[in-house]
C-alpha cells in the first residue's frame, strides 16, 4: 500500500532528506485530497486533537494512497492499541504524543514493531491486505515503519539522553506548544526557547533525527536550514487564516 508505492519515508528521514507537511484534522478525506493535491512531502493525520475515527481515518488512509501522498498518524495516546490500529489501517507511521521518558519510548517501540523488535500483533486488516498478503505486510513493516515521538513535556527534557538512547525510534518531534504550557505552570526561569535547544542538541550529539512543529513557512524554513523534517501548520489553520482573511472588512 502506500508507503511501498511512494517512497520509503523511513529511510528518507534517516538520510535527513528535507521533509515537510502539515497536520490534517479536519475529520474528512476530502480535506486530504485537498491538502495532497499541494503536494506536501507527507501529510499527518492527527486523531489525538480531532474526531477522526479508527473507520473515518481508514478513509482518509486511502485518500492520501489515492493521491500518492504518505500519510503518518499521530494517535491518540501510547496506548498499543491506538498505535496498531492506525498501522493496520495502512499508515506508514506513526507519531506518538506525550513521550517523557525511556520506558515509554521502548513501550512505543513494542506496540510498532513485529517481533524481533516488539510485539505488533499480526492482523487481517487493510495494511495486510485483507488477510491476503500477511507474510509481505510483516517483511515490509519491518523494513519501513516510521516510528517518532513527541517530547513535549518537562520530564521528557529532562529525561531526553535516556530516551534517545532508545532502540527503534526514527525520529523525536518537538512539541513547542505543550513544552511552552509545561514549562509556563512549574518553572518561570527557563524559556521555551532553551528547551528546545536542549532537545535539538541532545538529538543531534546522540545522531537523531529530530524534527519540530512550525506554524508557518518563514519558520519552516529557518528550522529546515537545522533540521530535515517539520510539520508546518495544519488544515484547520489553512481554513482559519483562509476564512477570516475572505471575511475581512472590503477598503
Amino acid at each position: 500500500m502506500s508507503l511501498a508505492q511512494l517512497y520509503d519515508l523511513r529511510d528518507a528521514v534517516a538520510k535527513r532528506v528535507p521533509l515537510r507537511g502539515p497536520f490534517v484534522a479536519i475529520p474528512t478525506p476530502v480535506s486530504v485530497e485537498i491538502v495532497a493535491g499541494a503536494k506536501p512531502d507527507f501529510i499527518c493525520i492527527d486523531t489525538e486533537h480531532s474526531p477522526i475515527s479508527d473507520g473515518l481515518l481508514t478513509d482518509m488512509l486511502r485518500a492520501a494512497d489515492v493521491a500518492r501522498i504518505p500519510a503518518i498518524v499521530r494517535v491518540r495516546s501510547n496506548l498499543p492499541q491506538n498505535i496498531s490500529a492506525a498501522l493496520d489501517a495502512g499508515a506508514c507511521g506513526v507519531l506518538v504524543p506525550h513521550i517523557s521518558s525511556a520506558v515509554e519510548a521502548k513501550a512505543v517501540v513494542k506496540a510498532a514493531r513485529f517481533a524481533p523488535h516488539g510485539a505488533r500483533g499480526a492482523g487481517p486488516g487493510r495494511a495486510a491486505s485483507y488477510l491476503r498478503n500477511i507474510s509481505g505486510s510483516i517483511e515490509r513493516a519491518r523494513k519501513e515503519t516510521f516510528v517518532a515521538i513527541q517530547l513535549e513535556t518537562l520530564q521528557a527534557v529532562e529525561n531526553v539522553e535516556e530516551i534517545l538512547a532508545v532502540a527503534g525510534v526514527d525520529l523525536v518531534f518537538i512539541g513547542p506548544g505543550d513544552l511552552g504550557v509545561d514549562a509556563a505552570a512549574h518553572t518561570g526561569d527557563v524559556t521555551v526557547d532553551a528547551l528546545i535547544e536542549r532537545l535539538v542538541s541532545a538529538a543531534q550529539a546522540a545522531d537523531v533525527p529530530v524534527g519540530i512543529f512550525t506554524a508557518d513557512r518563514s519558520a519552516s524554513k529557518r528550522w529546515l536550514a537545522r533540521l530535515s523534517f517539520v510539520i508546518e501548520g495544519s488544515d484547520t489553520l489553512f481554513l482559519t487564516q483562509a476564512s477570516d482573511a475572505a471575511a475581512a472588512a472590503l477598503d
